[in-house]
């Protein structure tokens, strides 16, 4: 497979797109601040910044609702403590970005801490196996092994990524079954979480191309954890 340079070209400025919105919701995230509001700023940013639809509906959950990986935005208004995750993407160009991050309103308490830095552990774990000609399986597995042995394996129950290109979910699938290898030209997430019923919920996701000499990280943003 070769790298389609018109693919790179408007996923990366999908991407860069992504970045300058998680730059402009920061701002607009505080306490009292609904998910419906927050995830509607961001659609409005997306939209009127040179993106010509949604790449998937806006995923914005903090405090308990965190738990729910694919959570639909609420009434529910931001406490102090809070983990606000936003999972987000404009189409650019008919290709999508994605991208989530988590951030905190006010200093979330210990064990939260611990899950945002084990899922960014995690996170890191996956990247540094993620190449041309690596299984699927094995970037699943990087970021397993972190989370399970953390003591949190129940609770990562999704797969580490998946393909992105004029759709959002593409192949391959980057699993725990998958049977696919990563060749030149894919773009793919690694977007390992931990969810857990009660407390709250972190995914970290950052979108790059394989290329024959290595990888590109399109996803600029922070990624350590930023207390709001």
């Amino acid at each position: 497979m070769e790298i389609n340079l018109e693919k790179l070209i408007c996923i990366t400025q999908a991407a860069a797109l992504g970045d300058a919105c998680f730059d402009y919701i920061l701002g607009e995230i505080r306490l009292g601040i609904s998910e419906l509001q927050i995830a509607r700023k961001i659609d409005e940013y997306l939209l009127s910044h040179g993106g010509t639809s949604l790449a998937f509906p806006t995923i914005c959950v903090a405090g308990e609702n965190g738990c729910q990986p694919h959570g639909v935005p609420s009434d529910y208004r931001i406490a102090k403590g809070d983990l606000v995750t936003i999972d987000f993407g404009a189409v650019v160009g008919g290709y999508c970005g994605d991208m989530t991050r988590t951030v905190a309103v006010g200093r979330p308490y210990a064990e939260l801490r611990e899950l945002y830095y084990t899922v960014l552990d995690a996170q890191l774990a996956a990247i540094d196996v993620l190449a041309a000609g690596v299984s699927c399986q094995s970037v699943d597995t990087a970021a397993r092994e972190i989370i399970e042995a953390a003591g949190f394996g129940e609770y990562y129950i999704h797969g580490t990524g998946h393909g992105v290109g004029k759709e959002v979910h593409e192949a391959p699938t980057l699993n725990a079954k998958s049977e696919e290898t990563l060749q030149v030209g894919m773009a793919v997430t690694v977007e390992p979480g931990i969810y857990i019923p009660g407390k709250g919920g972190v995914r970290i996701e950052d979108l790059f191309v394989i290329t024959e000499t290595g990888i590109i990280n399109l996803v600029k943003s922070d990624k350590s954890l930023i207390i709001l």
